[in-house]
């Protein structure tokens, strides 16, 4: 019997369909995911699994996405995966020097990596604020920290990340006010063998480079044993906090 679900928003990546895949492990936790593309789950069938397909992330399709949730007969949602990210495109290149920066390129890194998640977190909160403990894991990175950039460049992703964890940090403490259930986790999940990183995988140190895998089960035990402390949490993989 399904006694709790799990949420995990843009499970289409890798490390989401890396989680799904633990968790749909789990007899207890049903899955309900939210992705533009379920191809990557074609050949999983199960009853415990809630699919939503969304057009976009643009508010309107968050919201209808919250409409629907709101309707389902499903057990207390206890963990949320945010999974949005964007490092590069075909269009977009991690800037190596100043003069690299667009405002065009840097406008939709941001939408997708700080803007994005918050509207999802602030259209999930009424629907979480409960009684019952709910963890909200949002996908930030390492090189958000201020304090630990040492090597400079990609200005937007860099900036982006920042802007997330400065955000996450503010929605903590307003939740500690009024929805004490909720714990957000900012995670950087290391690098990790997806199309993000493939540009950058020659300059990975050996044993650096994590499966999806081996990332998804790392993160859930990270949540798992986090405590409802009513702050924000910003760990990496291994679980050790990094600095802002």
């Amino acid at each position: 019997m399904v006694t709790q679900q799990t949420l995990i928003i843009g499970a289409s990546s890798d490390i989401a369909v890396a989680i799904a895949m633990q968790v749909e492990k789990i007899d207890s936790t049903g899955l309900v995911l939210v992705s533009r593309d379920f191809s990557a789950y074609s050949e999983i069938i199960d009853d415990n699994i809630n699919k939503i397909l969304i057009e976009d992330y643009q508010s309107a399709s968050i919201e209808a996405v919250i409409r629907q949730l709101a309707q389902l007969d499903h057990a207390p949602i206890t963990q949320v995966f945010i999974c949005h990210g964007v490092l590069h495109t075909q269009q977009i290149k991690p800037e190596k020097r100043l003069e690299d920066l667009t405002a065009a390129s840097f406008e939709q890194v941001m939408m997708i990596n700080a803007l994005t998640p918050m509207l999802w977190l602030q259209k999930l909160t009424p629907l979480l604020t409960c009684s019952i403990p709910c963890k909200v894991t949002v996908f930030s990175a390492r090189v958000g920290s201020i304090s630990d950039n040492r090597l400079g460049g990609w200005y937007s992703y860099r900036a982006s990340k920042a802007a997330l964890n400065m955000m996450l940090k503010t929605a903590a403490i307003e939740l500690a006010r009024r929805a004490k259930n909720i714990k957000i986790i900012a995670f950087h999940p290391g690098t990790t063998d997806t199309a993000l990183s493939k540009p950058f995988q020659k300059n990975v140190p050996p044993g650096k480079l994590f499966s999806c895998e081996f990332v998804a089960k790392q993160l859930l035990e990270i949540v798992e044993n986090s405590e409802l402390d009513s702050t924000l949490s910003y760990l990496d993989w291994q679980g050790k906090r990094i600095s802002w």
